[in-house]
């Protein structure tokens, strides 16, 4: 699905001649924001892919500290996004990341309700093209998770979340209509989970230095009617980051995701390509019931208020017992990135992803207009 996006923001394009070179100013500023206030920067969007139509909406994201005096207290976010097209697809999200006084608690959340289309090829690392399916896909989520600092750097902690997916094929006679493997198109599933993680960032939001580690394991008991997912999700997130000097840092990140249990819905399968790992694969072109992904990125950062970084990778998916080493597959690309609060090191960032080349197919490739970095 090919998107076409231009993100402006709303403050520029309102209010006085001097009130818009005020605010430039501000936006381009290198000045040390020494009373830590928080900040605010809504992004009104407007685009056009072929599924959706005409698409428009307003992102937001608010930069705060709980603790303004605390100097070692990691910077908080709430953001939020509204999109709506013409073909009446919408996707209405809002994420919380929430650090408490002193560090002690760490409360991260989710909302989304979303009906959009997509591309359906299949399951495994081997999908074509050829087989490219479009369906219509509505979900709700819900996610809260907290994290208790129990020990230094380390974090225990519980959530619990709630999904729901239903799924519309408009290809009557397409791969997801015709293989028995798919019936299982809409459900709900709710689990309960615990996490563990180690985390010694110098930033949460832009890391430069730092090792963070986080387990989660998730449990999906049989609440629901019969055919839905019933069993248990694990997740092990590791990255490192090394400084070189005050304007080079390296980040490496690990990705493990697997999933376990009966009637495994194409909902819950790991897919590999987001907009946070393995750029440049549409998301969900190969899913299965395992992931695994590596990725690296050099970061330079130019000035407080601009940067900007190089990365590649490589990952795969696999089922229950045909994983191999020459299933991996390459990514690699360049991004630049605007700091709009340096103080928090909140970022939006602009990346261009490349990916394999198939045999008879267009080498996969994505742009990505997102908030915050990557990892």
């Amino acid at each position: 699905m090919k998107k076409y996006y231009l993100i402006i923001v709303l403050a520029l394009i309102s209010g006085s001649s001097f009130a818009q070179m005020k605010l430039i100013k501000k936006l381009l500023s290198n000045e040390k924001d020494t009373l830590r206030k928080a900040s605010f920067l809504p992004l009104p969007s407007f685009g056009y892919a072929q599924e959706t139509g005409f698409q428009f909406g307003v992102g937001a994201i608010v930069g705060f500290y709980t603790d303004r005096a605390d100097t070692t207290n990691r910077p908080s976010s709430l953001t939020l996004n509204l999109n709506y097209s013409t073909l009446k697809a919408y996707n209405m999200s809002s994420m919380i990341d929430i650090w408490g006084k002193g560090n002690k608690l760490h409360y991260i959340g989710e909302l989304r309700f979303k009906r959009m289309p997509f591309n359906f090829y299949g399951i495994g690392n081997s999908t074509q093209e050829a087989n490219e399916d479009k369906l219509l896909q509505q979900q709700i989520k819900v996610l809260f998770q907290v994290e208790k600092q129990l020990l230094p750097k380390a974090y225990t902690g519980f959530s619990l979340g709630f999904e729901n997916y239903k799924y519309r094929d408009f290809v009557a006679d397409g791969i997801f209509s015709r293989d028995p493997y798919y019936n299982n198109r809409s459900g709900s599933v709710f689990y309960l989970g615990v996490s563990q993680s180690y985390d010694t960032r110098n930033n949460n939001n832009y890391t430069t230095k730092g090792l963070f580690v986080r387990g989660t394991y998730q449990y999906a008991p049989n609440i629901f009617a019969d055919g839905n997912f019933t069993g248990s999700q694990i997740k092990i997130d590791a990255r490192n980051f090394w400084t070189l000097n005050k304007s080079f840092a390296i980040g490496v990140q690990g990705l493990y995701n697997t999933v376990i249990g009966k009637n495994t819905p194409i909902y819950l399968l790991p897919q590999m390509g987001t907009d946070e790992m393995m750029r440049g694969y549409y998301n969900g072109r190969y899913r299965d019931k395992n992931l695994l992904a590596f990725q690296a990125e050099l970061r330079y950062r130019y000035s407080s208020r601009f940067g900007a970084t190089v990365f590649g990778g490589t990952g795969t998916v696999w089922g229950i017992d045909d994983f191999s080493t020459n299933s991996f597959k390459p990514n690699y690309g360049a991004g630049f990135r605007y700091f709009f609060d340096p103080e928090k090191g909140i970022s939006v960032r602009l990346d261009y992803g490349i990916g394999e080349k198939r045999p008879n197919e267009k080498r996969q490739s994505g742009f990505y207009i997102s908030i915050a970095e990557a990892f």
